[in-house]
């Protein structure tokens, strides 16, 4: 049981690795919340999952299905939340990704 916690664990550092960086290099916000939320919430099952097997406590696996209830009904609906405030904004996917945070301190368009 312990080799197939330990692949599980580094199954699950591996897709996390990925997803984080496809956060890096996506080109829009929608394609980046489907890295965060889809590829996160499995690697992060299989690390639980693993960690579990590896910790060989039957104690243990009860607080871990609670926080992989949690992680399957969390991210996705703020995936969900988040797709439909960008949707709302009436911006196109290449617009949000173009769009770049305004600076509250400094404006380019006042003289100093």
């Amino acid at each position: 049981m312990s080799l197939i916690g330990l692949i599980l664990v580094v199954l699950g550092a591996t897709l996390l690795v990925i997803a984080a960086l496809g956060l890096w290099t996506l080109p829009d916000a929608l394609a980046r919340q489907h890295a965060a939320t889809k590829a996160g919430t499995l690697s992060l099952a299989l690390l639980l999952v693993g960690a579990g097997l590896l910790a060989d406590n039957e104690g243990w696996w009860w607080r871990i299905g609670v926080v992989i209830v949690l992680l399957v009904c969390t991210l996705p609906v703020a995936s969900h939340m988040l797709a439909r405030a960008a949707a709302r904004s009436g911006l196109t996917p290449r617009q949000i990704a173009e769009a770049q945070p305004m600076d509250s301190g400094s404006r380019s368009d006042s003289k100093s």
